[in-house]
């Protein structure tokens, strides 16, 4: 029997607002005024990928509005339900590059950790929307696999936690892991790639910031922002507190048909994160991703357009426009 006296433990605020995700696409139409017109193709495309949102990225988005770059994001459509050739289910490599589960490493120097299968918003063009993260979870023997296969590897000097999204994660869980990675001296640099500061904001909270100032190595985060619209006070407030830490802060986006293919937006996006204290990194191509060609801007239109924002925009909010490729060494520089 647990005493009167005993503390309750509260659920965290993010992980309550996260449990709260419209997941149906009836709700989330409703939410945007939109038609039950839509409803059919988005309950067929979300059979083959589940919805996920929350509800605090749907507010940032215009009411009525079919073509929101926001809504685009997250909205299953006919579209994903039709085979394109030249779109498969792993498009980057990943089933080749895994050397245990859940561990990848690509390039020279650094490993990426799939920490979880869980996200907070499951975006269509996903390249990972078909990873089997059952069969590859690192932290299935509390990350012993993964740190082995790092320490035997003097120079791998960063690693990367990705997924799904490793922010979805406990503290305590991704405290387990930085604790027994801070042992093997080769490892310099810790990266996180995440969306959830965009999406739930509310997950930037004292106590990831106490892990995350307490990891004891350098931190880059890199976020996931596509359109400007995403950035809202919130999301900068919690960006702020990010940046409090001593992480660097850095955002990759993906080029996608609909959302942000033209150099306005891409111009205003750029504006907008270094205005949040967040530096353009890279612009991707889209992944060649089965269920997802809807998205697809041609690299000739793509190269257009970084022509176009690199004549309106000082170079070091440019991003670097690139496409991933099975089996290359590195990302592949566009332009």
């Amino acid at each position: 029997m647990i005493p009167d006296s005993a503390p309750i433990r509260q659920t965290p605020a993010w992980q309550r607002e996260l449990a709260r995700a419209i997941t149906e696409p009836g709700e989330l139409l409703a939410a945007i005024d939109l038609g039950p017109e839509w409803l059919p193709a988005a309950r067929a495309a979300a059979r083959l990928f589940p919805l996920r949102v929350p509800r605090g990225f749907v507010a940032r988005m215009r009411r009525g509005d079919p073509h929101d770059p926001l809504l685009r994001q997250v909205l299953p459509l006919a579209e994903e339900c039709l085979m394109a050739p030249g779109y498969t289910p792993d498009p980057v490599g990943d089933a080749d590059a895994m050397r245990v589960p859940g561990v990848l490493q690509k390039y020279q120097g650094r490993v990426l950790l799939t920490a979880t299968g869980a996200c907070a918003v499951h975006c269509r063009y996903c390249f990972r929307r078909h990873f089997p993260y059952a069969e590859a979870n690192p932290g299935a023997d509390h990350w012993r696999a993964a740190l082995d296969y790092i320490a035997a590897d003097a120079s791998i000097t960063e690693v990367i936690l990705s997924g799904g999204d490793p922010l979805t994660l406990s503290d305590r869980r991704l405290k387990e892991f930085t604790a027994a990675l801070a042992g093997l001296k080769h490892v310099k640099r810790l990266r996180l790639h995440t969306r959830l500061p965009i999406v739930l904001p509310e997950r930037v909270d004292d106590g990831l910031l106490a892990w995350l100032g307490g990891v004891g190595f350098g931190v880059a985060v890199v976020v996931h922002v596509n359109h400007a619209n995403e950035i809202d006070g919130d999301v900068r407030a919690a960006l702020a507190r990010l940046r409090e830490t001593g992480a660097a802060l850095l955002n990759q986006s993906v080029l996608l048909r609909g959302v942000n293919d033209d150099s306005a937006t891409l111009a205003g996006l750029s504006e907008a994160l270094f205005d949040a204290g967040v530096l353009p990194y890279y612009l991707h191509l889209l992944d060649k991703v089965q269920g997802a060609a809807h998205f697809d801007v041609p690299e000739v239109s793509a190269r257009a357009l970084i022509a176009g924002l690199a004549a309106r925009l000082p170079g070091y909010l440019v991003p670097r426009l690139v496409r991933e490729v099975a089996g290359a060494p590195g990302k592949t520089l566009i332009a």
